[in-house]
């Protein structure tokens, strides 16, 4: 083989070379994204102190490498665990949380773990919402639970919050899940029942003394209405009625027609 046709071999290949080098030390950071430089060798091994802007990125493929960290709102449904109560009752939490990286978080975030996301949200975020929901969780006993709910949610989302912002992280919104114990939940109907059963016995008796009432009005508006006929039922006044209703023809009282009957 002659030098001119190994001259051509070398020189495509270092084409090819050149070519494959160019199109593997350039990346697009998407938007919403931050890309991370990572120097895989070297005295300067480590992730550098910088956030790439989103856009085209030029980077050394055989010494370095970018990774992206989103920078959107994130949600993860966790599975369901339990928690115990200051008084040994067992609650379980079934939470989701939003979170998303704080701008320019990305290359502590990945110097600090070596992970990405997807892994870090399975294993330290999961972490840290366990330990927010038993320490607050082991505050409160089971009364202050289910009668402060409320406050208590608030006050894990705080601790969440303050253990995700010292790694980088913020949550935007969170939900507990919170399931009573069963024998709670019982108790609750039971006393919710005998509420509901109280006041139907309530709002009867009401009705009937409602009635009873009506009925007791109605019989003294009755005897008063007696009593006024009976003092107006005067002979003079029977008198002038009949004359009114008179048809014409004498009435006949006995043996004699007379007008009027003796009232007396």
């Amino acid at each position: 083989m002659n030098r001119r046709v190994i001259t051509g071999i070398v020189s495509a290949l270092l084409f090819v070379l050149l070519t494959v080098t160019l199109t593997q030390s350039c990346t697009r950071v998407d938007a919403g994204h931050e890309g991370v430089l990572v120097k895989l060798y070297g005295t300067g091994k480590g992730v550098q102190d910088v956030s790439l802007v989103t856009g085209r990125v030029w980077f050394n493929p055989f010494t370095e490498e970018v990774y992206e960290f989103p920078t959107f709102i994130q949600t993860y449904d966790y599975d369901a665990f339990t928690v115990n109560a200051k008084d040994g009752s067992v609650f379980t939490v079934d939470p989701t949380i939003s979170f998303y990286v704080k701008s320019g978080a990305s290359p502590m975030i990945f110097k600090k773990y070596r992970k990405t996301i997807q892994e870090i949200t399975q294993t330290t975020l999961l972490n840290y919402v366990k330990d927010a929901f038993r320490i607050r969780l082991n505050q409160y006993s089971t009364e202050e639970i289910i009668s402060k709910r409320q406050q208590f949610e608030t006050e894990v989302q705080n601790t969440l919050d303050g253990a995700l912002q010292k790694d980088g992280f913020k949550l935007e919104q969170m939900t507990s899940g919170l399931s009573y114990p069963e024998e709670i939940v019982r108790a609750v109907n039971l006393k919710n029942r005998a509420v509901q059963q109280a006041m139907q016995v309530e709002n009867e008796l009401k009705v009937a003394e409602a009635q009873a009432r009506k009925k007791i009005v109605e019989a003294q508006a009755e005897a008063e209405a007696n009593k006024l006929r009976q003092l107006t039922l005067t002979p003079l006044l029977i008198q002038q009625q009949f004359i009114e209703k008179w048809n014409g023809s004498t009435p006949l009282y006995g043996n004699s027609p007379v007008f009027f009957k003796n009232m007396e």
